[in-house]
């Protein structure tokens, strides 16, 4: 555990001194009650989404607290996980000055988002098993990095990240270690989440895109503690998630069963895909996944991404990313799916 560890000498000046924006739904909570609501400037006539959200999503957030075990102040949701990312960038990255970490192969958006805030990206190349290298993170931190980036389990290569190497990064990294868990559903390692209280500079972010099917309403998780969160529902937009949003999100929450009935189809999916994938001729590399998707290495990828295509099967071509020449990144989909890829991988030539 970091000892005196400071989240104040981490927040950008700038931020630490605005005053927030209150909504007309910050003053006043009680959107159940019968009251005759005048003061937020709403159409009157009832169309179901015609008054505003609940700004700080309090039933939505209740569900996630008791299914994460972790307060409701603890948490803060985004419109997507890409706005949570964004809002951590311009709480704590001071544009053209601070810089952060990450570890390619990972997921592009880090990068992207440095750019659009100003700041630095230093890529530190995970290693050949796709684990970060302690050693040279180490050195290419200064006193201007802000933050640590970690998807795990990781994005395209679909591992997880060893849990002696974040915790040694927690506990020798003194800034802030954000840990991406958007696949952390399929796997059966115990969330970051639970060790919020061990480590005040951890930072972990989740999703509702993956394991429980709601990619198309942009739902992201922020877990941190209360002084991180506090921080970034300062500069928050008022409305983020929208109403149906949020109705969607409760409503799905609340099917967990059926949700893990499908986290279990999907795996054993995967299992089946991962055995078949292995006779394919022209696959060199099946690599392990703990995610709902597969990483393999082919003879020629831009060849075989374009024979697939004619099949009608839509892959993801990796072969940009660092360490990942001629690779493939495949999502697990459903039998009927996994059968006709298979059926047309094994016709391919």
């Amino acid at each position: 555990m970091i000892n005196n560890f400071d989240i104040h000498s981490l927040i950008r000046p700038n931020i630490a001194k605005m005053k927030p924006y209150s909504s007309a739904r910050d003053e006043f909570k009680d959107l159940n009650s019968e009251m005759i609501f005048l003061d937020a400037n709403e159409n009157p006539f009832e169309t179901n989404v015609n008054r505003y959200p609940d700004p700080l999503q309090r039933q939505l957030k209740s569900i996630i607290s008791k299914q994460k075990n972790i307060p409701p102040d603890q948490i803060l949701l985004g419109n997507g996980s890409d706005e949570v990312l964004d809002l951590i960038f311009r709480a704590f990255c001071e544009p053209a000055i601070d810089n952060v970490i990450t570890l390619p192969p990972t997921y592009g958006m880090y990068g992207v988002l440095a750019n659009l805030n100003n700041i630095e990206n230093r890529e530190v190349l995970l290693d050949l098993e796709f684990q970060p290298d302690l050693n040279e993170i180490i050195r290419t931190r200064d006193a201007q990095t802000k933050l640590l980036f970690i998807c795990s389990p990781n994005n395209p290569t679909g591992n997880l990240i060893s849990i002696k190497k974040i915790e040694y990064l927690l506990e020798n990294f003194s800034d802030l270690v954000v840990i991406d868990e958007a696949y952390i559903d399929f796997t059966n390692q115990q969330s970051w989440i639970s060790k919020l209280n061990e480590f005040p500079n951890l930072i972990v972010t989740q999703t509702l895109s993956k394991a429980y099917g709601l990619a198309g309403i942009r739902l992201g998780i922020c877990c941190a503690s209360a002084e991180i969160i506090s921080v970034l529902n300062k500069i928050k937009p008022p409305y983020n998630i929208n109403g149906l949003s949020q109705q969607k999100a409760i409503s799905q929450l609340q099917k967990y069963r059926e949700i893990q009935n499908e986290i279990s189809l999907l795996i054993a999916e995967k299992n089946k895909l991962l055995q078949a994938l292995i006779e394919v001729n022209f696959i060199e590399k099946v690599y392990p996944s703990d995610a709902n998707f597969i990483l393999i290495k082919v003879d020629n990828a831009e060849k075989r991404y374009k024979q697939l295509l004619k099949k009608g099967i839509v892959v993801r071509n990796r072969s940009s990313q660092a360490l990942c020449e001629n690779s493939l990144r495949i999502t697990v989909g459903t039998t009927s799916e996994n059968k006709k890829l298979i059926i047309a991988l094994k016709t391919l030539k």
